[in-house]
């Protein structure tokens, strides 16, 4: 993708179809993290939590696909590392805000990269949006709002969150930018490397904390193939076939699903708030699927255009 910032329409529209149903996917399972990493992390400190994780998928991946790493070229390879460093600094920044958040205030705040990939691509890249993508954004933010937010008040753990989701959205704005379908085995893997190297950083001098027993390794090692590894890999492929913008909106039905497991695993109640504030967040989805699709079809089927005046005058006089 050589412009992944901009909603333009040169993706071929069945790799675009594919790249939201494995979004979709991906979303799917970041959507069952966020109860299993805050019981997680009421026994285990951040970093090592997450030291461990992606220290799994990175053993996986880079092995695997080493082939693909050595045939990136110098510059997809140097951007891959600083995108898994803004990613793991993500992390990071979401985890630790977890301890000292809720998991639905935590859901709604990260979502907000919904909101701030379209911001800093219109503001800090100068990208032109379309007004779908603005529409869907708001919808989305407000569906979160509704899904999410049941008090007021903010702390320590509200910033921390807040601050992971203009890092994600850096992300998200990055990886559009440079991941094309040859390279996203390749970048992937070099992201995992990466943000299993912040995290390593981030445990600092005391060693790092090991999950305690088979259950908590079965959930880290669920958390660090699947929402790990499979998702980046997912993600880098998802986005070398869509515009950034769109890859951000289909991805906020993340606490759609973090709801949906909440209600399954946890005994929480289908209340107004996960009807409505679902329903308005696949509205998004559904505006930003089929707006460029009924532009394309209204451009299409739009008279061309008559003349103007001056012309017919001096064609008359000619």
């Amino acid at each position: 993708m050589t412009s992944g910032v901009a909603d333009s329409p040169t993706h071929a529209p069945t790799h675009t179809r594919a790249a939201t149903l494995l979004l979709l996917a991906v979303t799917t399972a970041w959507g069952s993290t966020f109860t299993l990493t805050r019981d997680l992390v009421a026994t285990i400190p951040s970093a090592d939590f997450l030291a461990v994780r992606f220290s799994i998928a990175a053993a996986v991946m880079v092995p695997l696909l080493w082939r693909s790493v050595r045939a990136l070229p110098r510059r997809s390879l140097i951007a891959g590392l600083g995108l898994g460093a803004l990613y793991g600094v993500a992390q990071l920044l979401q985890t630790v805000g977890l301890e000292h958040t809720s998991a639905t205030r935590s859901g709604f705040l990260t979502g907000l990269y919904v909101i701030l990939t379209p911001v800093l691509a219109a503001v800090g890249l100068r990208q032109r949006l379309r007004t779908e993508t603005w529409v869907a954004s708001s919808l989305a933010v407000i569906g979160l709002a509704i899904l999410c937010l049941g008090s007021v008040g903010w702390g320590l753990g509200e910033t921390l969150t807040l601050a992971s989701a203009a890092v994600y959205a850096m992300h998200i704005l990055g990886l559009g930018a440079i991941s094309r379908g040859d390279t996203a085995l390749g970048l992937s893997a070099v992201q995992v490397g990466a943000v299993a190297m912040i995290s390593l950083i981030a445990t600092g001098p005391r060693g790092i904390q090991l999950p305690h027993s088979p259950t908590q390794w079965g959930i880290v090692l669920y958390l660090a193939l699947i929402c790990g590894a499979f998702a980046m890999w997912a993600q880098t492929w998802g986005q070398a076939h869509m515009p950034a913008t769109r890859a951000a909106i289909v991805m906020t039905t993340e606490p759609v699903f973090a709801a949906i497991f909440a209600i399954a695993w946890g005994g929480e109640h289908l209340t107004w708030r996960v009807v409505l504030g679902g329903a308005l967040v696949l509205s998004a989805m559904y505006v930003v699927e089929i707006g460029p699709r009924l532009s394309q079809r209204r451009r299409r089927s739009a008279p061309p255009p008559e003349p103007p005046v001056e012309s017919l005058h001096h064609d008359a006089g000619g």
